[in-house]
């Protein structure tokens, strides 16, 4: 290279320099470029860029030793100086490249070799988008004949375009993922309500299956009874006969006799007995002997109404109607100038296709003045059951007013002082409530009615306690030999002659087995009572299903598990039956006061002798339904029954 002006003619060195050059420029096939740039033979060898003109050579150096050869590998360029390689100063460079670009138009064949220590230029980006390809270009590309014919757009338009369209999209999508959630949940409805549609339609066959075969056991038993009256009553007719028949048959053969003996007597004698026996013949012969039987032997036929089965039949394909919905108060914000939300609430088991709804326009005012505000109800206390988790309330309407709901107002007594409604539950339909409660609380309790008119006042309180399970005797199920005490916890037995005749059977009254039962409150859990006792009376303790058999003995079926206690002194005998079966255990202590654990969650049934803390027996059940307390007396006694108390720390779950 030389520092000559530029034009200046080119000497041996600069001929030289152009040959190499042209060696590169054949070795590397950029006979064709249109534009030569920065190429990199590899990391550590100098980039080559092409000039038309003279080499420059750096001050005070030999040129022999500016004209470096191409080929200097990296290890040799970096042991040089930092200026560039040898080339040159950076300024010295910077006018190399201006040089460079100001010849890249020109139509020249002669290149130079130089080297640029700056990185390569970026090409040029794409400013368009071709809209046909659906790619960006160049909008110098637009003019070729790819392009030429093409739509095309300005990128930022179409960045805007594609990004709305995502935007769409994901909206889409979106909606989309909503729609199949709710579908899912639908379909999750769908099958829980097809499960308890299942569940309803079997309790209600096996609901209808029972009381059919309850009608026919009560028609079965009453055509027996009646052929045992129409037999007894021939039988006896037939023997009053026979015996009168055998009566005359002795008679006459006592004549016959007598008779026989006068013949043999002497002629006096004779006459004597004769005239007396004539008497008594003629006035026998002159008495009527019945020889008509009084009875026929052939009974008559029985007719058999099974009116009232065929009706329980069809009724197992009939729908019962369902129960009235019960509207919700109005929400805020539920209504417009033109529309209003309505919703309401079905607090039962019915199956529902549709619901109608009716409503008429009224004036301002107008359900206050057309309709009256309901009266109060009345609570019954002696019904109402509780445990630790819950209370079954029952209460009366009376009102002549229709009612459409009622609401159980809940006060929870923490301290002496406390006021106000700690829970409220609103529209219930029917004359019943079991509400969740907090164990080991006492709350006091109000009914109120409501309908178009408003609520009524409040009913008389009520108090319930969470301390354990409270429960009565119910005198419904009671054999009419028992009797019940006022506050529904005693059962008594007295010693007065009772009838020799047994009651007529009973779904729901006891009539062979001198039992009553308790009304527990349906809720799983556990539940504990205690059964104070007198230890030289017959009783029988334990739990049943509502429909055990009222004919039968408690324990000696599948639906009841009981502990009996048969006393003949000095000896006590304790069964512990189920299905007429028992296990053989001795009991050493006789109990006075019997504790008893019924377990849902582990269906198990226990009993402890409480005065000494001690467990007797452990039934292991099968509750697939609600069970209630049954007690028993076959002989004149007396069972008190202690509940509403905690677990004690002795009785466990076995």
């Amino acid at each position: 290279m030389t520092s000559e002006p530029r034009g200046a003619a080119r000497g041996p060195s600069q001929r030289d320099l152009e040959e190499e050059v042209d060696e590169l420029v054949h070795l590397y096939g950029l006979e064709d470029d249109d534009e030569l740039g920065d190429e990199f033979v590899n990391e550590n060898m100098p980039r080559i860029e092409v000039s038309e003109y003279p080499a420059y050579v750096v001050p005070g150096r030999e040129p022999a030793v500016g004209q470096r050869d191409w080929r200097l590998s990296g290890e040799a360029a970096e042991a040089e100086d930092l200026s560039f390689g040898g080339w040159g100063s950076e300024g010295q460079c910077q006018d190399l490249r201006e040089a460079y670009r100001y010849t890249h138009g020109r139509a020249s064949e002669e290149y130079e070799c130089y080297v640029i220590p700056e990185e390569e230029d970026e090409e040029e980006a794409p400013d368009v988008f071709c809209v046909t390809c659906k790619t960006p270009i160049r909008a110098l590309e637009k003019v070729l004949d790819e392009h030429k014919e093409h739509e095309v757009t300005p990128l930022s338009k179409a960045l805007e375009s594609a990004k709305d369209e995502i935007h769409r999209n994901m909206y889409r999508l979106e909606k989309q993922i909503i729609e199949m959630e709710n579908f899912a949940s639908h379909l999750e409805e769908v099958f829980i309500t097809v499960e308890e549609n299942f569940g309803r339609q079997e309790q209600n066959f096996e609901s209808h299956y029972n009381e059919i075969l309850e009608t026919l056991a009560q028609k079965y038993e009453e055509k027996i009874q009646a052929l045992v009256e129409k037999k007894k009553e021939k039988l006896e007719a037939l023997y009053g006969q026979l015996v009168s028949c055998g009566e005359n048959l002795d008679t006459c053969k006592e004549l016959m006799e007598t008779v026989e003996e006068i013949c043999h007597e002497e002629k006096v004698d004779f006459i004597k007995d004769a005239v007396a026996m004539a008497d008594r013949l003629r006035k026998f012969l002159e008495t009527k002997t019945d020889v008509e039987i009084s009875a026929q032997p052939a009974l008559e036929d029985q007719t058999l109404d099974f009116s009232d089965v065929e009706q329980l039949l069809g009724s197992i394909n009939t729908i019962p109607a369902p129960s009235a919905p019960v509207i919700n108060p109005q929400a805020p914000n539920s209504a417009t100038g033109s529309s209003v939300r309505v919703c309401w609430s079905l607090y039962s088991d019915d199956t529902v296709e549709s619901y109608q709804l009716s409503y008429r326009p009224v004036r301002d005012g107008s359900p206050g003045t057309d309709h009256a505000a309901p009266s109060p109800p009345v609570i019954k206390s002696k019904e109402v059951r509780s445990c630790e988790e819950a209370a079954l309330i029952c209460w009366e309407s009376g009102n002549l007013n229709p009612v459409d709901s009622y609401t159980v107002e809940l006060i929870q007594a923490e301290t002496p002082g406390a006021s106000g409604v700690t829970e409220s539950v609103v529209g219930i339909p029917t004359c019943e409530s079991l509400v969740q409660l907090q164990p080991r609380q006492s709350y006091t309790i109000y009914v109120r009615a409501l309908n178009v008119g408003g609520p009524s006042a409040r009913s008389e309180p009520a108090t319930v306690h969470t301390t354990g399970s409270y429960f009565r005797l119910n005198e419904q199920t009671c054999h009419p030999w028992l009797t019940i005490s006022e506050d529904g916890l005693t059962a008594v037995r007295s010693e007065r002659k009772t009838p020799t005749r047994e009651p007529p059977p009973s779904s729901t009254r006891f009539t062979r087995c001198v039992a009553v039962m308790g009304n527990l409150i349906p809720v799983r859990g556990h539940h504990y009572w205690e059964v104070e006792v007198d230890e030289r009376s017959d009783y029988t303790v334990g739990v049943a299903f509502e429909d055990v058999p009222k004919q039968e003995d408690l324990g000696a079926n599948c639906l009841s598990w009981c502990m009996r206690h048969t006393w003949a002194s000095p000896r006590h005998k304790y069964e512990f039956l189920h299905n007429k079966t028992t296990p053989d255990i001795r009991i050493t202590v006789a109990p006075k006061k019997i504790g008893i654990l019924l377990d849902y969650e582990n269906s198990k049934l226990s009993f402890f002798n409480v005065d000494i803390s001690q467990h007797l027996y452990t039934f292991s059940c099968q509750l697939h339904q609600f069970v209630h307390p049954c007690f028993s007396l076959e002989k004149p006694g007396c069972l008190k029954i202690h509940n509403g108390i905690s677990v004690p720390k002795h009785v466990t779950f076995y």
